[in-house]
């Protein structure tokens, strides 16, 4: 049985159909979801913005059990360093578990998760608190105590929830690194937050072929001092290399260890997880997250941005865990208030292309949160793929990762939402904890391609560049001009960093969101793109100089800048400019070379999609990179002033490169 797309005649007559819908400014809430909507008076905007600090803490007390309730709100004492409710106590992974089943709702499934080869698991509150219980008791018998780092490496299967409740259970900060990228990433980042522990598995399936992790893992631990155990999941069943003294297998210890595991109260500004993200720098950061803040964020957010009703929805956020849309919505806000999800290990056209309408069609799922770029590629296969699937119980489908293009909004409001379902086009970061800018779906006219307004008790600003004034209408920079419970409190170990990044231009009371965006005559935020050197490649944050340094490592290469150029698969791919070394000349096999180099080094999603050579790069007279120039030229927009470049001949010579490569192509 299909949904209203099986009625369409062609993919050509569909995009008639999507063309004079572009004519249409805003889309209304419908009215029979405007009624049931959790939130459907608009004065909950006035109500948050007459006290924010006073809102956001009757949320926090609204969705969450303290053990012991805060007093104070907001200590903005000493800025940027905001601290929230810090004479509460609370523990997240008693609030994710162990209350759901003391309220009697432990046999409600908490995953529907399924594998890419159709194995399936239900898992509910009640197996989560017993699995959590004994891995929490694990770890502590494994030495790890509260404040430890643990590192986890796993695919989307149960154990990654398992084991980030297990550590928020007894106080350690879990350092989930996402499963696409290499060992060799992994390594750095577990020297990073000297991680005392790592959860790993021993292989991971992608497409029907297995990827020995463990095997990859070893080649990269053994300069990682801090790292006394390693936890192996046993997933696919492939023998693995097993050090004695070191490594554990998760099920061995589970069975070793003690059934019952209290949870700790926490401060509520005890540290939660750190998460590391890509910056201007090599360097990736360490966004440290607390608990009851981040708790407050997760749960508010999700509860009311995906109007969730938790005993009947079927709720499916399509990410990873290895990234922060993971964390707050496949995690701690899905399970801190109740919700029912499905977890889904596998790609998107394996094995067919309609295996996600089939898990819509199999799970009834009634929300979908899903990345523009995933979107993007649904168009290209068809509209005829998900007529083929009862996509009926679908009420609310949401945009996650970077901003959505008009015509894929509108495909996916007609095609998968059967034009019922409203669209929650979200804005926010790692940073951020939670979604930022947003429509709240019972209430908010969306427009296709804006993320509308700041969500209640945020307030956002487009600001003027030079004196970071607001603009009621226009382009500039995007801000966040007061403090929100979910916020980050540090870079890991960098404070002076942390202040540098977001608190220096404007000084340490307004956030620097590090985005351009525009605000049109009726206040809508409008989000273009990154303004310093991160790429965005299918809603991936990864630094230019973190794609750079592991391209400059091949051999054959002596210097690299690299771009983000629009794309219309993936949002943004990296475009290289490569300069040889003497001797070496440009060849398929030195153009492989790269990629896989920075497949080792990265992970294979952060391959550049396209190499430039270039015998010399822009650069100004201190030597620095015009990577603006570069991004000019790959657009193919005019270029602004090079005087002030070393070489301004250097450009000439670039874009006779691009034209020669046009030509080519054509």
């Amino acid at each position: 049985m299909g949904t209203d797309a099986g009625a369409m005649a062609s993919d050509s007559s569909l995009e008639h159909e999507l063309e004079a819908m572009l004519e249409i400014e805003k889309f209304e809430p419908p009215a029979e979801f405007r009624e049931r909507a959790n939130w459907s008076d608009p004065a909950i905007y006035d109500e948050a913005a007459a006290d924010p600090v006073a809102w956001w803490t009757a949320r926090s007390k609204e969705l969450l059990d303290w053990d012991i309730e805060p007093t104070e709100g907001l200590n903005d004492s000493d800025p940027p360093f905001y601290k929230w409710f810090e004479d509460g106590r609370i523990n997240a992974s008693a609030q994710c578990l162990d209350r759901h089943v003391a309220a009697g709702i432990g046999d409600r499934v908490a995953y529907h998760w399924r594998g890419e080869e159709g194995e399936e698991r239900d898992v509910t509150y009640a197996d989560l608190h017993r699995d959590v219980q004994r891995f929490a008791n694990a770890l502590k018998d494994l030495g790890v105590d509260k404040g430890d780092v643990v590192g986890i490496y796993l695919p989307m299967i149960p154990e990654v929830a398992v084991a980030m409740l297990a550590c928020a259970r007894i106080g350690a900060i879990h350092n989930v690194v996402f499963g696409g990228f290499s060992a060799e990433s992994v390594r750095e980042r577990m020297e990073f937050a000297d991680a005392k522990a790592l959860v790993t598995v021993d292989g991971a399936r992608r497409k029907g072929k297995t990827a020995p992790i463990k095997e990859q893992v070893d080649e990269q631990m053994g300069s990682v001092d801090s790292l006394k155990t390693i936890v192996v999941v046993r997933a696919t069943g492939i023998d693995v290399p097993m050090t004695d003294g070191r490594d554990v297998f998760y099920d061995e210890v589970c069975a070793a260890a003690d059934p019952e595991c209290p949870a700790e109260p926490m401060e509520a500004e005890h540290p939660l997880f750190i998460l590391y993200t890509s910056g201007s720098t090599a360097k990736p950061k360490g966004i440290l997250h607390t608990t009851g803040g981040y708790l407050t964020g997760a749960a508010t957010t999700h509860r009311y941005v995906f109007d969730l009703k938790p005993e009947t929805d079927v709720y499916w956020c399509a990410a990873d865990v290895g990234w922060i849309t993971g964390h707050t919505y496949i995690v701690y806000g899905p399970l801190a208030n109740g919700a029912t999800s499905v977890m889904w290990e596998g790609a998107p056209d394996y094995p067919h292309q309609g295996v996600w309408w089939e898990n819509v069609e199999r799970y009834k799922a009634t929300i979908l949160y899903a990345a523009p770029t995933a979107i993007r590629t649904f168009i290209k296969w068809g509209a005829d793929i998900p007529a083929k699937f009862d996509l009926s119980s679908l009420r609310l489908l949401g945009s996650v990762g970077e901003p959505i293009n008009p015509k894929a909004w509108l495909w996916y409001h007609k095609v998968i939402g059967g034009e019922r379902c409203p669209i929650v086009d979200t804005w926010w970061q790692t940073e951020t904890g939670g979604i930022m800018i947003t429509p709240l779906p019972g209430i908010t006219a969306t427009k296709p391609g804006s993320a509308t307004t700041p969500f209640p008790g945020v307030k956002a600003e487009v600001v003027d560049e030079k004196e970071g004034e607001p603009l009621a209408e226009g382009q500039g920079l995007l801000m966040l001009e007061r403090p929100w419970p979910s916020m980050l409190r540090t870079l890991y170990k960098e404070d002076d960093r942390f202040i540098e990044t977001y608190f220096s231009k404007f000084g340490k009371e307004r956030y620097l969101v590090g985005d351009a965006a525009r605000r049109d005559s009726d206040g809508y935020f409008w989000v273009i793109g990154r303004i310093d050197d991160v790429v965005n490649v299918s809603g991936h944050r990864l630094s230019t100089a973190e794609v750079e340094s592991a391209i400059v490592a091949h051999e054959s290469v002596a210097e690299a800048a690299v771009i983000g150029q629009t794309d219309e698969d993936t949002g943004q791919a990296i475009c290289a400019f490569v300069t040889l070394r003497g001797g070496t000349e440009p060849s398929k096999d030195v153009e492989a070379g790269i990629r896989e180099a920075v497949a080792t080094r990265i992970g294979k999603f952060a391959r550049p999609k396209r190499i430039v050579w270039a015998d010399d790069l822009p650069k100004t007279r201190s030597g620095k990179i015009m990577r603006r120039l570069l991004r000019d030229i790959a657009e193919g927009r005019a270029l602004g002033d090079v005087t002030t470049l070393r070489d301004p001949d250097v450009m000439a010579e670039l874009e006779a490169k691009i034209a020669e490569e046009s030509d080519d192509e054509s």
